[in-house]
């Protein structure tokens, strides 16, 4: 096979239907909406969730809980993770992300004592957990929020 000889597969490319052109085609004149009401009119229709005036079911549904608008969400990293860098490395949140370890739009870095730590870091991040926090200076190695 040549790149001259590649076409599509036989039925993968449908036609697009070009409405209102012409009785014959099909779909002329109304342009396949019928004769008028609400779905026939420009802009008409009803919003998403509408059920033709019964009680919607996410009305219907009953609400728990609440939601706080000013939550942070962190991103976490494992003391595991840190072994890939070198001994005596500064660990901050832009060499996480430079990496490619943090990915995404966080407030902040926390990191979590899931793993054992074999080196001396300084680790620069927003949070710590109390286990994360004592393996780290148990390495030898320092901790600071910021």
């Amino acid at each position: 096979m040549k790149l001259h000889e590649l076409k599509p597969a036989e039925g993968s490319r449908k036609k697009r239907n070009r409405v209102g052109r012409g009785m014959s085609s099909g779909n002329g004149k109304t342009s396949g909406r019928g004769h008028k009401g609400q779905k026939a009119r420009s802009g008409g229709g009803v919003r998403p969730g509408f059920e033709g005036g019964q009680m919607p079911l996410f009305q219907r549904l009953p609400k728990r809980g609440f939601t706080n608008i000013n939550r942070k969400e962190y991103a976490i990293v494992n003391l595991d993770i840190l072994n890939r860098f070198e001994d005596g490395t500064e660990i901050t949140p832009e060499l996480l992300i430079e990496e490619g370890i943090v990915k995404g739009n966080y407030a902040g870095i926390k990191i979590l004592g899931n793993g054992t730590v074999d080196k001396k870091y300084t680790v620069r991040a927003h949070k710590f957990s109390a286990s994360a926090k004592e393996a780290i200076e148990a390495a030898g190695g320092k901790t600071e929020v910021m």
